[in-house]
């Protein structure tokens, strides 16, 4: 598990961990969706992270054996095309793998990919962006040493479906990996970051043996419920410094956040 340290702040003492894990999506110099960053500022975000000191690795590697004190693990969801377009130069450039979250049922399909909080872009002109990779260009990363994993088969919310559904997600979704990748799946994300503990519980029945959360208080340091630092749209280099600070993170670790807060969606 990943490195922790101690720090007191106000008189309690803080485990923070040392694994810091930045959720991204999609890549674009034009789309204004949330969920996309611009190349070049993305860019920036990772050479300000190296020039700290950070040790890059992929999502598994960095919550079961980090290679450094300071470890940054940059996951993708969705398996967007522009990942592969766009983020992939820039990382193969600094030395930086990634992780591909894979909703395996698009994988390949033609159509732009659609659920609620990206189907508002259907119709329009950045349609295209929604668009997923196909098994042939999510093996190419992967022979390149980028992690993929399952993001589910149809990325619904876990928490809100039966069991049977649960167990559907999970276990199709880590086969649908392994076949089109001719390798076993070991890691996924949650849809929306959306876990609880009967979902934890399925996931390892499932097979996985990392998982990542998306929440506002970073306090869980489970390998099954891992917590990520979504980084989005608005995110400009300013707010991404405070974001991934160990100021921050330490305040976000701590029960007052999450009362502060009240959702497990990340801000």
């Amino acid at each position: 598990m990943g490195s922790r340290r101690s720090a007191v702040t106000g008189g309690r003492i803080w485990a923070v961990t040392d694994v810091l894990v930045l959720c991204y999506h999609a890549l674009s110099h034009d789309w204004p969706a949330d969920l996309s960053t611009t190349p070049g500022l993305f860019e920036s975000q990772l050479e300000l992270l190296l020039r700290r000191g950070y040790q890059p690795a992929t999502f598994e590697r960095a919550v079961t054996d980090p290679p450094g004190g300071r470890t940054v693990a940059v996951t993708f969801d969705d398996a967007y095309r522009s990942v592969l377009e766009l983020a992939f130069p820039i990382m193969q450039r600094l030395g930086v793998p990634g992780t591909v979250f894979v909703p395996t049922a698009w994988a390949g399909r033609p159509e732009p990919m659609a659920w609620d909080g990206i189907d508002s872009w259907l119709g329009t002109e950045h349609a295209p962006e929604l668009r997923c990779m196909d098994w042939p260009q999510l093996r190419s990363l992967a022979d390149s040493g980028w992690e993929i994993g399952s993001h589910t088969r149809s990325h619904p919310r876990l928490t809100h479906v039966d069991d049977a559904q649960l167990r559907d997600e999970l276990e199709r979704s880590r086969a649908d990996c392994a076949d089109g990748l001719g390798r076993p799946c070991r890691s996924i994300a949650y849809p929306y970051g959306d876990v609880d503990p009967r979902v934890v519980a399925a996931t390892r029945e499932a097979g996985y043996a990392v998982a990542a959360s998306l929440p506002r208080r970073l306090g869980s340091t489970q390998p099954l419920d891992w917590p990520r630092v979504g980084v989005y749209h608005g995110d400009d280099l300013r707010r991404f410094r405070l974001k991934v600070s160990p100021l921050l993170r330490r305040v976000r670790s701590g029960r007052a956040w999450g009362a502060l807060t009240g959702s497990r969606r990340a801000a």
